[in-house]
């Protein structure tokens, strides 16, 4: 047996929800070790959606889920998130989640913070959903955060919130905002911590228990690969790296935790808010691809921007992410279209390029170049395995496989949860 990390593939909005939930049933601890309440997964359980955008998977099963140290958490939507799945018969407590002691804060000057910064760009807008990330992760590295384990200590709390808002404060003057109140944000914090605290421990002891005892854990990552803050399309990323090895850091764990790593795709391609995208499409078949896949965020209801499948993209994050197998997702949104088309390749100015490379000007330059591919008519909605497949979907996927030199683990054709095809799982690899 093997612990597994899920990360997406591509920018984000790969269908991880489905896939965490699907190998949730198999697993004993689901961890989130990255990111915040900007990261949004949807989950279809019988006649009952689940939203989630920070907790685990893992709750809506009743499985032990864990905040690492890597999330940015945001105390007041962490209630409001349990509250909204205790409306739907979930039941949160801290005897089936725990969070991690030394976890940074996201506090109501960073959204302030992000959202006027924001603006300030105009059209050099970065797309991110305002609600704080950002300003907290550099909080983080500037050694002025405060963390779930500082609530614990009412006496030191108004110095520590006097040095932090000394840098924050300073920022909103020049941007022309309003100072926030220091006395308002402590007594916010004191009063929220007692329904908090009881989350937290020393998670890095209890996954290294659970490690050594043979239990099978589950590492849910946010977003994707090509928003990593280091190896994606930069400056149109988000503020943590979402890659696989995100999950020894932003747990305590150490490397040796880690043991397969499944990277999620859709067999198109997506990306919300601003940023290149050599597929994308701004014709009836992009439309069509958002409209068919409900192609819109989780958290902000933002429409995603929708393309054809980037082969050398998902490549590069194959790589740079190692990644062990892929989860297709979202094979059924093709249905009917007479032609696919996947990148296999840019051109920058007459030379070919067989990767993405770094710079937001030359992102934006290169042009991609597509291997054409015979459609089906028949639907693949609800194929259970590959004898329901059209002969040219199963055609369309083992291309994939070959033009990003990785297989298929498992595919998914629809969001229901058994709509599955499981070829190796990850679990037992």
């Amino acid at each position: 047996m093997t612990n597994v990390v899920v990360v997406g593939a591509q920018w984000g909005d790969e269908g991880k929800g489905k896939i965490v939930d699907w190998l949730s049933e198999r697993a004993d601890v689901v961890v989130r070790f990255q990111g915040g309440h900007n990261a949004g997964h949807t989950l279809v359980i019988g006649n009952t959606t689940y939203k989630l955008s920070l907790l685990p998977s893992g709750v809506v099963r009743g499985k032990m889920s864990i905040l690492g140290s890597g999330v940015v958490l945001d105390p007041w939507h962490l209630l409001k998130e349990i509250g909204i799945l205790k409306e739907q018969g979930v039941e949160v407590t801290p005897q089936t989640l725990r969070i991690a002691e030394n976890v940074t804060l996201i506090l109501p000057v960073h959204s302030i913070l992000d959202l006027a910064r924001e603006e300030a760009r105009g059209d050099a807008k970065i797309g991110t959903t305002g609600r704080g990330i950002g300003p907290a992760y550099e909080d983080k590295v500037g050694r002025r955060a405060i963390r779930l384990c500082d609530l614990a200590d009412p006496a030191t709390l108004p110095e520590k919130v006097r040095q932090l808002l000394l840098h924050h404060n300073a920022l909103l003057k020049g941007l022309g905002k309003e100072p926030y109140d220091g006395d308002k944000l402590v007594a916010s914090l004191i009063e929220i911590a007692p329904k908090v605290l009881p989350f937290a421990e020393a998670v890095w002891l209890r996954l290294d228990d659970l490690r050594r005892d043979g239990r099978r854990i589950l590492f849910e990552g946010a977003q994707g690969t090509m928003l990593d803050v280091d190896s994606g399309t930069y400056p149109y990323v988000t503020s943590s790296n979402t890659v696989a090895a995100q999950a020894a850091t932003g747990t305590g764990m150490g490397p040796r935790g880690i043991g397969y790593v499944l990277g999620i795709t859709k067999a198109y391609t997506t990306r919300v808010g601003s940023g290149p995208f050599p597929t994308e499409l701004h014709d009836e078949i992009g439309k069509r691809i958002g409209e068919i896949g409900r192609e819109f965020g989780t958290v902000t209801g933002r429409p995603r921007r929708c393309g054809w499948f980037d082969a050398v993209l998902v490549r590069q994050s194959l790589r740079v992410g190692g990644i062990d197998g892929i989860a297709l997702t979202k094979l059924d949104v093709l249905d009917g279209l007479k032609e696919l088309k996947v990148c296999t390749g840019y051109t920058l100015e007459g030379a070919r390029l067989d990767h993405l490379p770094q710079g937001a000007s030359v992102q934006a330059r290169i042009k991609p170049v597509y291997e054409t591919f015979e459609g089906w008519e028949q639907s693949t909605r609800g194929a259970r395995s590959w004898a329901d497949l059209p002969a040219t979907a199963v055609k369309y996927v083992r291309r994939i496989e070959e033009l990003i030199g990785c297989p298929v683990a498992l595919l998914s054709t629809s969001p229901e949860r058994e709509d599955t095809i499981l070829v190796r799982d990850p679990f037992t690899n």
